[in-house]
């Protein structure tokens, strides 16, 4: 198939578009510039595309002063409606097949559980920005098939989550979070990978699934866990007032989270590779 991407350059547009090339598909990204463009640009780019993977989004752990949030927006929102807009613009034989979109599980309120059927979702920043963003995607034509997922925290070894934890855990220094009761809803990068390559290649329905390992855990188990793996200590935690020092607002991203359940992509026919934190911890450890 041909397949173009948002977002390629990123760290998991890296790996699903390496993958997707080894089983043989005709893979390239969309220059972030088009994204902006002329909607006639942005045509010429998708025209008879089979697929559009979109994953385009600046990151969101930093401080949100005004003009952050503004990037941070407009990389996500903004960049839907274009290619949203440019694709609806096609004439039907040319448009893509299929789009495959990330999201994330911050649209969800946190403190709760949540299924994709909820419509508990958070009423600050993050869910503003994630809900818009997958409103724009529902201007999609009716015939082209519309997936996607809601993200959780991404695991791997050039995961920048893991690289910033690895060197204090290894010291000893590592520690949970505030309290750390907080749900900690994780994914490996590989079941990432092998979820949009699902349903690039498989799903035919259109669909939006939770894409977080199927085991539910705390920043305190998850902080044991990783200590665990290292063979280190774990004594220490870290204040949610530090966070905000250095966070802002957006230390809520690590302090708070929701409880969010897979059932749904697991029922689809997906399978996880790594369902459980131990799984996940020790083949990225191996590797790093």
């Amino acid at each position: 198939m041909k397949i173009k991407l948002t977002g390629s350059n990123g760290y998991i547009g890296q790996l699903i578009s390496s993958e997707l090339v080894k089983k043989g598909h005709t893979v390239s990204g969309i220059n972030r510039d088009l994204l902006y463009s002329s909607s006639a640009n942005l045509q010429e780019e998708i025209r008879n595309t089979d697929v559009v993977i979109n994953l385009a989004g600046a990151p969101i752990l930093q401080r949100w002063t005004k003009k952050n949030k503004e990037i941070i927006y407009n990389s996500r929102v903004k960049t839907t409606h274009n290619l949203v807009k440019a694709i609806s613009e096609l004439p039907e034989i040319e448009r893509p097949k299929k789009v495959v979109s990330a999201s994330a599980i911050g649209i969800y309120k946190s403190g709760h559980s949540h299924t994709e059927e909820s419509k508990n979702f958070d009423d600050g920043f993050v869910g503003e920005v994630v809900k818009d963003w997958e409103h724009e995607l529902t201007a999609l034509p009716k015939n082209v098939q519309t997936v996607v997922f809601r993200l959780g925290i991404v695991f791997g070894k050039e995961a920048k989550t893991i690289q910033n934890m690895l060197l204090p855990f290894k010291l000893g220094l590592g520690g949970k979070i505030g309290s750390g009761e907080q749900t900690f809803p994780f994914i490996h990068e590989q079941d990432v990978v092998n979820a949009f390559i699902w349903a690039t290649e498989t799903l035919e329905t259109s669909e939006t699934f939770n894409l977080t390992a199927p085991e539910t855990i705390s920043n305190k188990e998850f902080t044991h866990s990783f200590a665990r793996e290292l063979n280190r200590p774990a004594f220490f935690t870290v204040p949610a007032f530090a966070l905000k020092l250095v966070f802002g607002k957006a230390a809520s991203l690590l302090t708070q989270s929701p409880e969010v359940s897979s059932d749904k992509l697991q029922k689809a026919g997906f399978h996880f590779e790594y369902p459980t934190i131990k799984a996940t911890l020790q083949d990225i450890i191996v590797k790093s």
